[in-house]
């Protein structure tokens, strides 16, 4: 059932006193509020599976390796930020 299908059971001339559908669901108990923790409205927080399923589908198809790989400090990007750096301090 649609939750206009529902509002209307309870109210059938809502549109006389609300000014929107959510509204009068709201006041008729249709759609309730939940408390969550600060930490779960965090966008990077609740995709943090997501993107880790993302990157690993990435690796297996490119074959790539540990993020780590190559790289002897063990920080991803060091590698390139330094010799970026050289090239533009040698011009």
């Amino acid at each position: 059932m649609s939750l206009k299908d529902q509002v209307d059971a309870l109210l059938p001339s809502w549109r006389r006193w609300y000014p929107s559908l959510f509204d009068a669901a709201a006041d008729l108990g249709v759609l309730r509020a939940r408390v969550c923790s600060p930490d779960s409205l965090l966008l990077s927080r609740r995709h943090e599976r997501i993107v880790a399923e993302a990157e690993a589908a990435h690796r297996k198809q490119w074959g790539v390796e540990d993020e780590t790989s190559g790289n002897p400090a063990g920080q991803p990007g060091q590698g390139v930020s330094q010799r970026s750096r050289k090239g533009r301090a040698s011009r």
